[in-house]
């Protein structure tokens, strides 16, 4: 029987989390665990019909949750947001930074546009929710920032230019920001997932031209052997959110199954 103790420091109950990227995916799966932990949620994505779905998914849990559309991208939708956010559940204490792109091609054969918007969805649109967020925990006596990055954020990769960068700046900005921010109560830390069976995933099979399962079966080479699932990145975001992590800032955790290793 698991004690109350322990039930007691991982239990969110009455506690506000708001998952970018959550229509599908990781930020989808971390939205549905953080609410069986009792955390009300806020899911914003930019794919407002997904966003729905994920949100008629996580009401099942029976706690206050909501979506807004929200383009992470945008200082002005992300102020707003923020705002509503705020408006609707009266405080803020978890911002799990989950929404991401990628696109699998070298500098040489990458557009300015898309380097641009792999920077701007993957990196800036941290700083834009931080930015704009962070008040409002700073409000409430603080609170823990959970960046998603990647274990190309930790190594290189092929094909991957823009998305090698963006995910390496976001592993020092979580350093950075936990320094700055410690001071005010607010934790921040990053997970590291490697490939991870989301909609994201299986885009790239179709970017790169390969077979859907001869790349997912290559991807579930590790010693661990399988490819991850939303949920195992959840259940380290639960961690990262939860009272168990309360010594722990400035962290970068890898979950990917001993890819890395």
């Amino acid at each position: 029987m698991v004690s109350e103790e322990i039930l007691k420091h991982v239990m969110l109950n009455g506690k506000v989390a708001v998952v970018t990227g959550a229509a599908s995916g990781i930020g989808l799966g971390v939205a549905k665990r953080l609410a069986e932990a009792g955390a009300n949620i806020a899911l914003l994505d930019i794919d407002e019909e997904g966003g729905r779905k994920a949100l008629k998914i996580v009401e099942e849990v029976g706690v206050d949750a909501r979506f807004y559309r929200c383009d992470i991208t945008s200082n002005l939708q992300c102020k707003r947001v923020a705002e509503r956010v705020y408006e609707n559940f009266g405080r803020i204490d978890i911002l799990v930074n989950s929404a991401g792109v990628i696109v699998r091609k070298n500098v040489v054969e990458m557009s300015e546009e898309e380097w641009d918007l792999v920077l701007d969805v993957n990196l800036k649109g941290i700083y834009l929710t931080s930015h704009h967020f962070i008040p409002y925990m700073v409000r409430g006596g603080g609170g823990c920032i959970i960046n998603i990055g990647s274990g190309w954020g930790l190594k290189g990769g092929p094909k991957a230019a823009a998305y090698c960068a963006s995910k390496g700046g976001v592993v020092n900005l979580t350093r950075a920001m936990a320094i700055d921010h410690g001071r005010e109560g607010i934790r921040v830390n990053c997970i590291c997932p490697g490939d991870v069976d989301t909609p994201l995933l299986r885009s790239e099979a179709r970017q790169l031209g390969v077979d859907l399962n001869k790349f997912l079966e290559e991807a579930a080479d590790r010693p661990i052997k399988r490819v991850g699932k939303p949920e195992d990145i959840a259940n380290a975001v639960l961690y990262l959110a939860s009272d168990l992590s309360s010594w722990v800032t400035g962290a970068i955790l890898v979950v990917d199954g001993g890819g890395l290793a």
